[in-house]
């Protein structure tokens, strides 16, 4: 993997540079003008989605930590400065303008739609990239203009995407030809995934129906769709609300297959819904622990080993987009946020362990996804759908 070999390749020079760096009491690195590639971590720790940020730190964290016992990049470490968007948009706003006057050279996060999009305007008016693991939602890299937001970037593949790749998964795997989806209309993510899947599944939508982020009883609207004839349920939306809604769903006696998306990728889903009914329950995912990819089993050992835990893909596209800034700044002589920026739009062929990509003309990474079946909770089957 190409993040396996930037760092082992560290010249005898190199390191002589940074000793005498560190010789110097630490003010200056290689290039110079700073002496560490300053990484600010704004991610929901706390607060209703606290799941996925807290899983992007734990990866961010990791691959930051191997980076520098390896020595760095070009003999400068990587510092980690996080911060907590406690869930709130206004807040993860208001910490990429902090950070950015902090001296940060490249924002981290968040970890979903809305508070990444809340972020951009602030990392693009301060002149520092924003690379969001999991901000999914298609204007995430777009302005209103059409045109791409210069310095925001994302390591997951955009809900467009998934959002088809999931209709044609129910109708060509499952042989769907009826569909019900109950989305959440509160969210940029839940309305982009909904109409993405609408426009693509080639079967009938017989009933479309929403909730809020926050609610927690569905029985008025589950009650409605059983007198409903579909295939396949689809739930565009987050885990908290998902997990219950596969609940009440079948305690109710609604069997379909269930059909999710990355928000899904959680292992509070199944705590929620309680593994005995998550059966027959299929998600799109950017990474799974299954397969026989050596460099993925060597992340997840590391990260167990350092959290007592395996790791889902929200720490795994954390983990790759810290090793893929790396990469970037490899190639710089002076490590300044617009270079990182640069750097990255001319990424090529980068291998992590969710999988190699380069990125498109509007900072987007072309890549596969993973739909995962769930039974009893538990991963039983993965299905790759390429990117056409």
């Amino acid at each position: 993997m190409k993040k396996r070999t930037w760092f082992v390749g560290i010249t005898a020079s190199a390191a002589l540079l940074m000793a005498a760096c560190e010789a110097e009491s630490g003010e200056e690195g290689s290039s110079g003008e700073t002496d560490s590639i300053n990484i600010a971590g704004i991610f929901e720790q706390s607060g209703p989605v606290a799941a996925y940020g807290t899983s992007e730190l734990n990866g961010v964290q990791l691959a930051v930590e191997e980076i520098n016992e390896a020595g760095g990049v070009n003999g400068l470490e990587f510092d980690l400065t996080d911060y907590d968007t406690q869930s709130e948009e206004t807040e993860a706003a208001q910490l990429a303008t902090r950070a950015a006057s902090e001296g940060a050279h490249v924002l981290v996060g968040p970890a979903t739609s809305g508070a990444a999009m809340a972020a951009a305007p602030s990392a693009t008016a301060a002149s520092v990239p924003l690379v969001s693991p999991s901000a999914t939602a298609d204007q995430v890299t777009v302005g209103e203009d059409g045109e791409v937001t210069p310095f925001v970037f994302r390591t997951s593949f955009k809900d467009s995407f998934q959002g088809v790749a999931l209709a044609n998964f129910a109708a060509n795997e499952l042989g769907a030809e009826t569909a019900v989806i109950l989305g959440d209309n509160s969210s940029d993510y839940g309305v982009g995934l909904a109409e993405a899947f609408t426009g693509e599944f080639s079967g009938e939508i017989v009933a479309t129906e929403n909730f809020t982020a926050g609610d927690t009883d569905f029985s008025a609207v589950l009650t409605s769709l059983t007198d409903q004839d579909f295939d396949v349920l689809f739930i565009p939306g987050y885990y908290e609300e998902a997990g219950l809604i596969i609940r009440q769903a079948r305690e109710m006696g609604i069997d379909q297959p269930i059909l999710g998306p990355d928000g899904f990728g959680n292992a509070q889903l199944v705590e929620l819904a309680g593994a005995e009914n998550v059966t027959d329950v299929y998600y799109s995912a950017h990474y799974t622990s299954e397969g026989d990819n050596p460099e993925v089993a060597e992340f997840i050992s590391a990260f167990e080993e350092k959290y007592g835990s395996e790791p889902d893909m929200f720490a795994a596209l954390a983990y790759d987009t810290v090793y893929l800034i790396a990469d970037a700044v490899e190639d710089l002589d002076e490590v300044t946020p617009e270079g990182i920026r640069d750097a990255l739009r001319e990424v090529e062929d980068f291998e992590g362990v969710t999988g190699t990509f380069s990125f498109d003309d509007f900072h987007n990474p072309v890549k596969s996804a993973i739909v995962v079946e769930l039974d009893n909770g538990e991963e039983v089957n993965f299905t790759e759908v390429q990117p056409e």
